[in-house]
């Protein structure tokens, strides 16, 4: 498609999917606006409750006990790894070093209540209040394993005891809500007969600048198309409403940060500092996307500057590392693993390169041990990333990094 084509329009729709192995992508069309890619956050649920019966605590979770009825009682995960009866471990478990895929997960767990168990002298009862670490993708916790009783394991796979059965894990829960899909002013690639009703789209959705140039992936869509009809934007376009919608969409506040983009891209350092926690691991998902191809990485033993005063969590240092390496909008991971990554060269800095980090004291005081929520997810507790965790990846691949 020229870029002449796409001017005036925001997104296109690029088949990568139903094609055999081999044959070219297909353009599917550009849109002007798609309703239902940037939206409100769900509301943060209710905790629910739990019933952990005829159980043995350890480690943590027993330590948490001592503190029952003073302070509170605490846990950020707590995973249930069922113990199968032998010859009865169903066929689509697989197991792993530190326990099966029949394994569940609570996350931000209090105690709320112990009481002596029923089930044998010693053992108790215990209530929780917190999450299910939900993935529909790979099924709902519904139906309770078959098993004797449930190990019980910390975030560090450290013992937290076992229990002979739990209660308010495993049930029916109301599904998520689908969020529909509308292309707006759409210009079809395709034939019109293409995009009937029941017709299914699978694309990968494109972000455009404003000059027309292709700009960087922005989201997977997988929907059936409900309606087609002529669009109020102009001849020739169409607004075509989907059953479904878009795998992972944006925050709606996002849509700012994509129109900074659309217009070039940031001109300055720092404009993501303007942005809450949950909108910075946004703009890194839209750098991330928006990250010119093909650029090489500038030679090694380069010096680069990180201006550290905003790195007040970890998502401000990786925007931060990103300019300091990349330039206003520059992408140099976004978590531990893409930073792993981009240690390897290919992402703006071959090493080995020095890295001088001014005002390091802020982080010192901020990437500190604890647990986080690091996604507008409010089931997603993980260890904190800390100062050192990031100084230790830095020497292990060999760069030199000056606090300041």
């Amino acid at each position: 498609m020229m870029t002449s084509a796409l001017s005036g329009a925001r997104w296109l729709l690029l088949d990568e999917y139903t094609g055999e192995v081999g044959e070219p992508d297909v353009t599917l069309g550009v849109c002007h606006d798609i309703d239902g890619l940037f939206v409100d956050p769900e509301p943060v649920p209710p905790p629910e409750t739990f019933t952990l019966l005829g159980c043995d605590p350890a480690g943590p979770l027993l330590e948490a006990l001592r503190h029952l009825g003073t302070e509170r009682a605490w846990l950020p995960s707590i995973a249930l790894t069922p113990v199968h009866r032998p010859g009865h471990r169903p066929a689509k478990c697989r197991t792993y070093e530190h326990g099966c895929t029949c394994e569940e997960e609570l996350i931000d767990v209090t105690v709320v209540g112990r009481r002596p168990s029923a089930a044998r002298d010693g053992l108790v009862d215990l209530d929780l209040r917190g999450y299910v670490r939900l993935f529909p993708e790979h099924g709902l916790p519904e139906v309770k394993p078959d098993g004797t009783g449930f190990r019980l394991s910390a975030l560090d796979n450290e013992k937290l005891g076992e229990c002979l059965d739990v209660a308010g894990v495993f049930r029916v829960r109301p599904a998520a809500p689908v969020r529909p899909v509308t292309l707006i002013g759409f210009r079809p690639e395709a034939p019109l007969p293409r995009f009937v009703e029941g017709q299914r789209i699978t694309a990968s959705l494109i972000a455009i600048q404003r000059d027309g140039h292709i700009a960087g992936w922005a989201g997977m869509l997988s929907a059936a198309v409900v309606s087609a009809r002529p669009s109020r934007l102009g001849d020739g376009l169409l607004d075509i409403a989907l059953d479904g919608g878009v795998g992972e969409p944006w925050l709606s506040g996002a849509r700012e940060i994509f129109q900074m983009w659309y217009d070039g891209g940031p001109a300055e350092p720092n404009l993501w500092a303007r942005y809450d926690r949950l909108l910075r691991r946004e703009w890194l998902g839209v750098a991330a996307g928006h990250r010119p191809q093909g650029l090489p990485d500038k030679p090694a033993d380069t010096t680069y500057h990180l201006d550290g005063r905003l790195v007040t969590d970890i998502d401000a240092f990786y925007c931060t590392i990103g300019e300091a390496i990349n330039g206003p909008g520059g992408y140099f991971g976004s978590n531990l693993d893409g930073l792993h990554d981009c240690l390897f060269g290919g992402w703006g800095a071959a090493r080995p390169f020095r890295l001088v980090w001014h005002h390091s004291d802020v982080a010192r005081r901020h990437l500190v041990p604890g647990y986080d929520r690091p996604t507008h997810d409010p089931r997603c507790w993980r260890p904190n990333v800390e100062l050192d965790d990031l100084l230790e990846i830095f020497s292990d691949r060999g760069v030199e990094v000056e606090l300041r």
